[in-house]
């Protein structure tokens, strides 16, 4: 979780919204979203041969991926759904002013529940790639609602389109632990909290220290399920998804993550890693 890399936006910095926001932290912390697009990019061309237009991100938060998006090229559009009205707000503040009246009106918000998605407008637009990132699906904690959620994810999806999840696993993701990162005047603090082996729950909170001393002890909180891979595989299958492919995270020679990702089925059985599932309608 603390290997993710600072937030870059195409169009210029953030524009910074004190050094107490949580927000800002969060996403100096653990967003990079031009990274995501690039994964995105890669995995519909190397199918399709061309590039995705499209983009849903679902539980998108701030909406920093959507943004990167309608950035990256002008045919692009950009539909973003979550149920916390302050993250779309703090987008409305910080981010909506970095973009141009032509981005702007190429990407569409909407406070919604992703089991619920809008099906008229431009919100209810079919999908090229439909995204649920930071772990964020791991909220549906049984299978029925796991189920229902790949089912809705389905049904957004264009003639072609894909789901892409990220995952993180390894030995460490069952121990209940506290990692610090060192990020720029601040240090990140992940907290896996409470994990329980007989039904999956899993509790995660992220603090932030700053340089001046002062604590945001757990500005986020997380209750989640703790999934496997091949659970997550096995649910999309039945969701009715024809090939679900798993990309691993490539390493240098001392194991340290190079941000880079490539189709496998086999994973070495490390203290922590990440991946990306992708699953095509």
């Amino acid at each position: 979780m603390g290997s993710r890399k600072k937030v870059t936006i195409k169009s210029g910095r953030v524009p910074e919204p004190g050094k107490y926001d949580i927000h800002r932290l969060y996403s100096a912390a653990v967003q990079e979203p031009s990274a995501e697009g690039d994964f995105f990019d890669q995995v519909y061309k190397g199918k399709h041969r061309k590039l995705p237009r499209v983009l849903g991100e679902d539980f998108c938060s701030t909406a920093q991926i959507c943004a990167d998006w309608v950035q990256r090229r002008p045919s692009n559009t950009a539909i973003g759904l979550d149920l916390d009205p302050g993250p779309l707000a703090w987008h409305a503040k910080y981010i909506a002013p970095t973009l141009t009246p032509d981005q702007a009106s190429r990407l569409h918000l909407v406070e919604a529940n992703v089991l619920q998605p809008p099906k008229t407008g431009p919100a209810g637009a079919d999908v090229d790639i439909l995204a649920a990132t930071n772990f964020s699906y791991w909220i549906f904690d049984t299978r029925v609602k796991l189920l229902e959620y790949f089912k809705t994810a389905r049904s957004r999806l264009a003639e072609g389109g894909m789901l892409v999840l990220d995952y993180f696993g390894g030995s460490d993701v069952h121990k209940e632990i506290i990692e610090r990162r060192k990020r720029g005047n601040f240090t990140y603090v992940w907290e896996q909290a409470e994990y329980n082996p007989v039904t999956g729950r899993y509790v995660c909170h992220i603090s932030f220290e700053l340089r001046d001393g002062k604590k945001i002890k757990r500005a986020f909180t997380y209750h989640w399920r703790l999934w496997t891979m091949p659970e997550i595989c096995d649910v999309l299958a039945d969701a009715g998804f024809k090939k679900v492919t798993t990309y691993l995270e490539r390493e240098d020679r001392k194991g340290n993550g190079l941000g880079e990702y490539h189709a496998s089925t086999k994973c070495r059985a490390d203290r922590c890693f990440l991946a990306y599932i992708v699953a095509e309608e």
